[in-house]
């Protein structure tokens, strides 16, 4: 038994005290009505013109149910369900849940005067003029909470529809939808596009602590393969995110319109495929470049290196790494020679080597050949813009 139930019990207004009570409900219902358009602003036009009329009915209806429940004859389900309904209608009409618990304060008082005012004369003793009061905020309260349990969930359901539209629309960016596509999901998810998204790759556990720190507007997925998350952050300050994420395991891919956001997150992932340690895309473009096609780079390395296949393998290393060196410093000796730790001289020796391998060694397109096959010192090792070996 509830409550409002057992305080019902011990009242059980007589006939006479509710039927006096029932001929002031348009005027108790009325005087509630604009007491809430008074003293609660969120509900000053939701209650005039039609909706007005709708409400001062269905306040009725509950004042109607109320007396039905002091006297006896009812529980208080009915009332509860539509109180729970009311609830979630508030959501759906943007106002929030303190609105309407002040509405149900304001309404309490002004019903319990209006009431208390045609009960007393009806004749109810005055030893149960305080039960009285008791069961009407009591049963102010069940409907509040009614109201409070249908706001909460009418909220969670609408916050779980916005998240699974958050998530197909990152699905859909990582994808490459067509652009129109795009837009239709992001105006499901109300999502305001930005002009530019960078992607960061890291994992999945990371994902979310990361995103609280960041623009509100990004966009979070942690449940890509291999445990992994993304976050699709918009119109980023690339320093202030590589700050942000300092202490994170992350992988910052290009800034790309917000269309085509998969292509920097298609960078970050092969990114990672290349080194853990890669945090900045934009400071490794030379690696990404040579591994975009491995095969293609692979057939170009075994062609453009041939002739050192033909000397001994310890030999065809020094070379390359001469060779290498002879590229990065632009034929300067003395530089190359302080980059291998040898003597000038031993500089002269090998590039004397590699010109009788490559004849055509001065040829801007063999030149061009040997910096991208030099580029890996084998088909899995790969350096940085300075020469040295990336992890």
């Amino acid at each position: 038994m509830s409550h409002v139930q057992r305080r019902a019990t011990e009242l059980a207004l007589d006939e006479t005290t509710v039927t006096a009570l029932r001929a002031a409900l348009k005027t108790t219902a009325d005087e509630v009505v604009q007491a809430i358009i008074d003293e609660v602003p969120s509900y000053a036009n939701a209650l005039s013109g039609s909706m007005g009329g709708t409400i001062r009915r269905a306040v009725r209806t509950a004042l109607g149910h109320y007396l039905d429940v002091a006297s006896g004859n009812a529980t208080g389900g009915d009332a509860g369900d539509a109180a729970y309904e009311l609830g979630r209608g508030e959501v759906r009409d943007g106002r929030s849940m303190d609105a309407l618990l002040s509405a149900y304060r304001v309404g309490a008082r002004v019903a319990w005067r209006c009431l208390a005012a045609g009960a007393v004369p009806a004749g109810l003793p005055a030893a149960e003029v305080a039960k009285f009061a008791e069961l009407t905020f009591a049963y102010i309260d069940e409907l509040s909470a009614a109201s409070a349990a249908g706001h909460a969930d009418e909220l969670a359901a609408r916050g779980r529809v916005h998240e699974r539209h958050l998530e197909q629309l990152v699905r859909d960016l990582l994808t490459g939808a067509s652009p129109d596509a795009l837009l239709a999901a992001a105006q499901r998810a109300g999502w305001q596009p930005p002009v530019s998204l960078t992607a960061v790759l890291l994992p999945a556990a990371q994902a979310r602590p990361a995103y609280r720190a960041l623009d509100p507007s990004t966009l979070v997925l942690d449940d890509l393969p291999d445990a992994l998350g993304v976050l699709l952050v918009p119109d980023a300050d690339r320093s202030h995110l590589l700050r942000r994420l300092a202490d994170r395991t992350a992988v910052v891919g290009p800034a790309r319109p917000w269309t085509r956001a998969s292509a920097s997150y298609e960078r970050a992932v092969r990114a990672r495929s290349l080194s853990t340690d890669i945090r900045d895309t934009e400071d490794h473009l030379p690696e990404l470049v040579m591994s975009a096609d491995t095969e293609a780079y692979a057939d170009l390395r075994a062609r453009a290196l041939a002739p050192l296949r033909t000397v001994p393998a310890t030999t065809a290393r020094r070379l390359e790494e001469t060779l290498r060196a002879w590229l990065l410093h632009q034929g300067r000796r003395e530089e190359v020679a302080a980059a291998l730790f040898v003597h000038p001289q031993t500089v002269r020796y090998r590039m004397s080597q590699l010109r009788e391998l490559f004849p055509d060694l001065a040829s801007p397109h063999r030149v061009l050949e040997l910096t991208l096959a030099v580029g890996l010192r084998s088909g899995d090792a790969f350096f940085d813009r300075h020469g040295r070996e990336l992890p």
